[in-house]
């Protein structure tokens, strides 16, 4: 198989149209309004090829599309409404990033890594001000950066090669075990018990420890802290892992460059970027590539 952007789009849509949306009951037949000329599907696949292609910006997106893309997407929405049905997919597109994993061999493994990662939404006073993600968002400190930003962290839960199972955005105020916990609660159904669960000394604490064990029924793996005895060591180059995955997300695949300037937007922004990685693992998982989270191929 050809290991391309156009076949990764094929395949998607494939797999979207065939398996995914009718196994999660999404079809537009039923719902009011007039039926999109440009399909879910369709829809999914415009925001994955943007992602792998590096442009943040949905305007000159549209105007890249119309002028290469007419042949694989006829119908083409305009700027304004492409954000909308955007900002409307957020839900289906976590949706679609669970479908993926599940139908990739790294969704048996035992190990899941979990971190979280700044995604900033404002760079000054003023824009922070009259931001509608006031109330929503908030200051944060990144001491791998050293630096203070404003808007949220992305809290993700991966395999080792980096495919989305777990997600969510939070406000930076909020502790890191506070949000974890909170989306291993809802989330709970997307593992088993068994599972070990990597994570940094930040997610040390006797309470979040037993709730990962006796809750969940997994291990919560950790560096040592220099105040307790030794147990798992350092871990450095294993830490290493979701680290990598966060630079793809970063380097790759513009997650501070979303521009999104409401609740909603944010969410699909950053959702989009991850249905890109996770596609690109999918896809590489189907035919047998050697990096799973490799995405060269897919970028011009």
């Amino acid at each position: 198989m050809t290991n391309n952007l156009d076949t990764l789009l094929t395949a998607l849509y494939v797999e979207l149209e065939d398996r995914v949306l009718p196994r999660l009951g999404w079809s537009r037949a039923h719902r009011p309004g007039r039926k999109p000329v440009l399909s879910d599907a369709e829809l999914l696949c415009l925001a994955v090829a943007q992602q792998l292609l590096e442009i943040a910006s949905e305007r000159r997106w549209i105007r890249y599309a119309r002028t290469h893309l007419t042949g694989t997407f006829p119908h083409q929405p305009n700027q304004s409404g492409y954000s909308k049905r955007l900002r409307a997919a957020g839900p289906l597109i976590s949706a679609v990033i669970t479908e993926l994993a599940r139908d990739t061999d790294s969704w048996h493994d035992l190990l899941r890594l979990v971190d979280s990662t700044p995604v900033p939404a404002a760079a000054s006073r003023e824009t922070v001000k009259r931001s509608d993600l006031a109330g929503h968002a908030g200051y944060g400190y990144c001491p791998s950066h050293s630096r203070f930003f404003w808007g949220f962290r992305l809290y993700l839960i991966c395999t080792a090669e980096g495919m989305p199972i777990i997600w969510g955005l939070a406000n930076p105020k909020l502790g890191e075990r506070e949000v974890t916990q909170a989306l291993l609660e809802h989330d709970h159904h997307l593992l088993r018990a068994g599972q070990v669960i990597l994570g940094d000394k930040g997610f040390a604490g006797v309470e979040f420890e037993a709730f990962v064990h006796d809750e969940l029924g997994a291990h919560l793996v950790r560096p040592d802290r220099k105040d307790e005895p030794a147990r798992f060591g350092k871990l450095a180059r294993c830490r290493q892992w979701i680290e990598a995955v966060f630079d793809t997300l970063k380097g790759q695949l513009t997650l501070e460059e979303h521009g999104a300037r409401t609740l909603a937007g944010v969410y699909a922004r950053v959702g989009a970027r991850l249905l890109a990685l996770a596609t690109a693992i999918w896809h590489n998982w189907h035919i047998g590539a050697p990096i799973k989270r490799s995405l060269i191929a897919y970028d011009h």
